[in-house]
Parts: C-alpha cells; structure tokens; sequence
C-alpha cells in the first residue's frame, strides 16, 4: 500500500517540473511600469503597478497587472497574473489571423484583419506587444476609443479570443468540411 502511494508522489512530482518547464518557454513583455500612490493619514504611500504581456508565440498570450512596494516585485507578480490568465487561439499557417476580429474592454475597441505574408505586424502600442508575444506575425490591427494601454491590452486580448477556425464554425453548425 505504501509503495502504491510513493508511486503516486513521485508522478506528481514529475507532473510538477513538466509543468515548470513549460512555463519557462513562456515569453514576458513589458507595457508599463508606474508609480502610483495612496493617500493615508500618515501621508502618501508610494508602490509600483506593472503591466506584463505573457505568451508562448503559438498561439498562447495573457495579460497581467499588479501592484508592489518595489518594481521587481510587481513584475513579478505580474507575470504571474499573467500566467493565469492565459487564452489559447488559432494561427494560420502564414503566422495570421484566420479572418477578421474585433475586440472591446471598457472604452477601447480594437479591430483586427489578416495581412498578406511578410507584411508583419502593423499595429500600435500595447496592441502591437500582445501580437508578437502571441506569435503572430502578419496582421493589421486598428486601436479605436481610449488610449489606455491596460485596457487596449486587454481588447486585443478579446479580440484573439474570439477568433474560430472553419473546422470550429462547422462542428458548431453540424456540417462537413467535404
């Protein structure tokens, strides 16, 4: 019997570091570091809030924030929050897009299309950090609304999210791709 259950720890463990090993091949990317503070009666308390992009560049990517007393720790943190909120999303073989997505969080709304191969990634600020951290690499992307970069992050978020594949779309309708 306790042989049985030294079996069972030991594929735990191994299932444990299988698992580190994928995280390490995760890749982080910073958006933002601020300093921001709050205002006690004792005075301001400053720490640091850390926007990271983390993703595999297959297909994988997630967004994390978090606050610290110093700026390793919030990036720390971070990336972490990150890791948790990883989504997982088609890629063509062209490394775009398979069609045209659209994504919205809070005030931003962020509009996505596939591009011809080697155009690259046309796109600005957080949105163009989340597209090459997910490991596309030929798409037009459009920021609309506000200029926030955590929620412009986090639409685009969205907008991968959404994406489908013909084989998905024709599953759900109960059709054969013949």
């Amino acid at each position: 019997m306790s042989s049985d259950l030294k079996k069972i720890n030991k594929l735990k463990k191994n299932s444990r570091r299988s698992n580190s090993v994928q995280e390490q091949k995760l890749v982080e990317r910073l958006i933002k570091i601020s300093r921001v503070s709050k205002v006690t009666k004792g005075g301001k308390k400053l720490s640091f809030r850390a926007i990271v992009v983390v993703g595999d560049e297959n297909g994988k990517v997630g967004v994390g924030v978090a606050k610290a007393d110093d700026v390793v720790n919030a990036f720390k943190k971070a990336k972490t929050d990150g890791r948790k909120n990883l989504v997982t999303f088609p890629i063509t073989k062209t490394l775009s897009i398979p069609h045209n997505v659209k994504g919205n969080f809070g005030a931003c709304n962020v509009i996505m299309r596939p591009s011809i191969e080697g155009s690259g990634v046309i796109a600005g600020g957080a949105v163009r950090i989340v597209l090459e951290v997910a490991g596309v690499k030929n798409v037009i992307a459009k920021q609309l609304g506000s200029n926030n970069l955590l929620n412009n992050a986090r639409a685009a978020v969205c907008a991968l999210e959404n994406l489908t594949t013909q084989s998905q779309v024709a599953k759900k309708r109960g059709l054969d791709l013949n």
